[in-house]
């Protein structure tokens, strides 16, 4: 776990994560329209890539408020046995040779570098899905730590404010012993009662509220 890491930036994990899996079938879709001289087909497919290989080297290298790789979970799915980083460079460099051979018109090599790239994109899609399914349970797991960190700080503070008003009341006594030379003070240990006791409201609200 990256305990330092905020909730947007996982969601911004999760959200890249998700185009890979959204982008890599796009880019064989209209690889393959482009063989049949569909208007913009190739531009689109390129377009594709372009988002499919800028976010796979966000979420390798970080940037844009992420990490990069980051916890054991991730590095095994990305440079473990999966293979993760592996395949989808693969990928991404099959892609590249489909669309070139299809603007250079090499019509011979086009149809057999398609076939390798659809069968590609069909494993690589498990492999894409294995690593959003990682990222959102990272993200869960933080967010439960969160909470329980945030848990501990409100009971800390309970406790201490519970402690002010036993300072308090004890400070009220003796200034009322004091007869009018503690007035003063008696205010000051009043006043000091009803800022506890308003932190002690807020803070069970808060507890109270679902996760």
């Amino acid at each position: 776990m990256a305990p330092e890491l905020s909730g947007e930036a996982f969601a911004t994990m999760i959200n890249l994560s998700g185009r890979r899996r959204f982008t890599s079938q796009r880019v064989v879709l209209y690889a393959v329209l482009a063989t049949g001289n569909h208007p913009q087909a190739a531009t689109i497919a390129a377009e594709a890539l372009t988002l499919f290989t800028d976010a796979h080297t966000t979420l390798i290298k970080g940037g844009k408020g992420v990490p990069g790789v980051f916890g054991e979970p991730l590095q095994e799915a990305y440079f473990g046995a999966p293979k993760g980083n592996e395949k989808i460079l693969a990928f991404i460099a099959l892609a590249d040779r489909v669309l070139f051979a299809i603007a250079s018109g090499w019509q011979r090599q086009v149809p057999a570098l398609l076939e390798e790239l659809v069968e590609c994109s069909s494993s690589l899609l498990a492999v894409l899905n294995s690593l959003t399914a990682i990222y959102e349970t990272e993200a869960r797991n933080h967010a439960k730590q969160v909470e329980q960190q945030l848990h501990g700080a409100m009971e800390e503070i309970k406790s201490i404010s519970k402690q002010a008003q036993v300072v308090a009341m004890n400070a009220r006594i003796v200034a009322a012993r004091a007869g009018s030379a503690g007035n003063e003070f008696a205010v000051v240990a009043t006043e000091l009662i009803g800022i506890t006791t308003d932190i002690e409201t807020i803070l069970q609200t808060a507890m109270s509220r679902p996760a």
